[in-house]
């Protein structure tokens, strides 16, 4: 596709006759595109859950750091990926970004065919995962330039929401390609009960664990050529001014994202156990955090010439105070959808499908409880419905403002997560918690369903609060930020399932909401303030 060297959306004239046609082009190709890129990202909450069902010879603490490498290095990721449009032009980064996944998504197949297989490797493979997080940042960028300010909470809204379902589309598939041989290699034998959406699959029966991997390719190879022959870089100065040669592009998007590899390893190795190939120190994750994350942002400005230049024109976001407040608040939302979708089924596995009962003064949770809910076949509803109602959220927001729709989606989430709170305590603490699984069920559906709500209307407020040339940038960097949200949730929930009290965990988190609710009524829902429910 041809370079756009004239780009105004906001020129009616201009996007009635061609602008909306091409807008919509590179829009429906980016969704698949994203949609792969959270199922790569997030697949290892699937299948750390049915390594457990096989046997996999992992105790569940080693399996839970799985999806917290991915969760941070995707996470981290995102900080360079906010950058790529403007340095590198939008169908130069979703090609080589998308065309990236297949390097997990293989490699996880190898793998997991056989169970001998160390734990490193598949902490490598989770790491390299962290791709398909880091691609959200470069693709709600790229596509908030195509779309006029009246239209961005749709645009944005139906590209994260629908790229979200890579999350649901990926606990749907994976069981289900599980069952069958599909891309050959030898079965592996259940020894506990597994499911998919269809019903229950008993122990003894053959399960292809490896397909979890594979079956990615059969999407990501058409979509590579989708994005290289279907999407359009936008050469203007608002946005990419100066992109060079396609391998040029891709070159340096190698570059930046090692640096957040650098600094993602680097974090991981300082947090994670000796036994799970950590340094054992034990640092604090919160510090953690913040190390990778200056470390990144400092790290991406030694980079010289002309890119530092683009980036000190691109790092003023960081100026702006609005850019801090964002950030907070969308970590409540998108943060919060991404580190539960996560962490739900793993949870669901250890907290229902083991009965918890005192032997000998002392209680235990290792008994599989044969009356307990089938993980594969509940969590994907909850991603479900989070990403389904996140374009509804985007068009509330257009209708009547986005953060009184944040703040209504604060208050739901406060309630709800404590509600969780209480029946996970309930439920860790009997020896038939199923009796438990739906009221814990139905409220983290509706957890569930605020932040996605929430997640549109935090879009909504970011594309009318700043200009345009920082918009982008901004969600790139608030996704990043909130991002982290896929590695401290998991990290947070298997710290407090280890220590017998996982409610802690929910009740900190709506402690959080809470304050972000002050948050958002301070800057932007009282009337005398600089944006008044943007």
């Amino acid at each position: 596709m041809a370079d756009l060297q004239k780009w105004d959306p906001e020129d009616e004239g201009f996007w009635e006759s061609q602008g909306k046609k091409i807008a919509n082009r590179n829009l429906w190709i980016s969704i698949p595109s994203l949609l792969c890129g959270f199922a790569v990202w997030l697949y290892w909450g699937i299948i750390t859950v049915q390594m457990l069902n096989l046997g996999f010879p992992f105790a569940k603490s080693e399996l839970f750091t799985l999806m917290a490498i991915s969760g941070l290095t995707g996470a981290t990721l995102r900080i360079p990926s906010s950058f790529f449009i403007r340095l590198c032009g939008g169908r130069n980064t979703i090609f080589f970004t998308t065309a990236l996944l297949m390097l997990p998504a293989f490699g996880t197949g190898v793998a997991l065919q056989d169970q001998n297989t160390p734990l490193w490797v598949f902490q490598v493979l989770a790491f390299l995962s962290g791709f398909g997080g880091g691609n959200f940042a470069s693709s709600m960028s790229n596509i908030s330039f195509f779309f006029p300010k009246k239209q961005q909470g749709y645009a944005l809204g139906m590209n994260a929401g629908l790229g979200n379902f890579g999350v649901t589309t990926m606990q749907i598939l994976v069981p289900l390609f599980m069952t069958f041989g599909i891309f050959g290699g030898e079965p592996m034998t259940l020894v506990n009960t597994s499911g998919t959406l269809i019903g229950k699959i008993p122990a003894g029966a053959d399960t292809w664990i490896h397909n979890a991997g594979y079956l990615w390719l059969i999407f990501l190879i058409p979509l590579a050529f989708a994005g290289w022959f279907g999407m359009n870089n936008i050469k203007t100065e608002e946005v990419s001014p100066d992109i060079g040669n396609p391998i040029t592009s891709w070159l340096l998007i190698t570059v930046m994202l090692l640096i957040g590899f650098l600094t993602a390893g680097v974090g991981l190795w300082l947090l994670l156990p000796e036994a799970a190939n950590g340094s054992g120190f034990g640092v604090p994750k919160e510090i953690v955090l913040v190390l990778v994350i200056v470390a990144t942002v400092f790290l991406l400005k030694q980079l010289p010439g002309q890119i530092k230049q683009s980036l000190d024109r691109q790092y003023k976001i960081f100026d702006n105070k609005h850019t801090w407040v964002m950030s907070i608040i969308y970590t409540m939302t998108f943060g919060s959808f991404i580190g539960f979708a996560a962490s739900f089924p793993l949870s669901i596995k250890v907290i229902f499908g083991y009965q918890h009962v005192l032997v000998d003064g002392v209680m235990t949770h290792n008994t599989v409880n044969p009356n307990g809910p089938s993980a594969l076949m509940f969590a994907w509803m909850g991603p479900f419905i989070g990403a389904l109602i996140r374009p509804v959220g985007g068009w509330i927001s257009d209708k009547v403002g986005g953060a009184l729709v944040t703040q209504i989606c604060a208050v739901i989430m406060v309630a709800s997560a404590l509600g969780v709170a209480y029946f996970m305590q309930a439920a860790y603490q009997s020896a038939t918690p199923e009796q438990y699984f739906i009221p814990f069920f139905v409220l983290f559906l509706i957890l569930f369903a605020a932040t996605g709500i929430g997640n549109g209307s935090t879009f909504r407020t970011i594309a009318m609060v700043f200009p345009k040339e920082q918009a982008g940038p901004v969600l790139g960097w608030t996704s990043a930020v909130a991002a982290y949200g896929a590695f401290y949730i998991p990290k947070v929930l298997g710290e407090q399932i280890k220590a017998t009290t996982p409610e802690v965990a929910l009740i900190g988190f709506a402690i959080f909401y809470a304050i972000c609710l002050f948050i958002n009524y301070w800057f932007y829902l009282r009337k005398n303030g600089e944006f008044y429910n943007p």
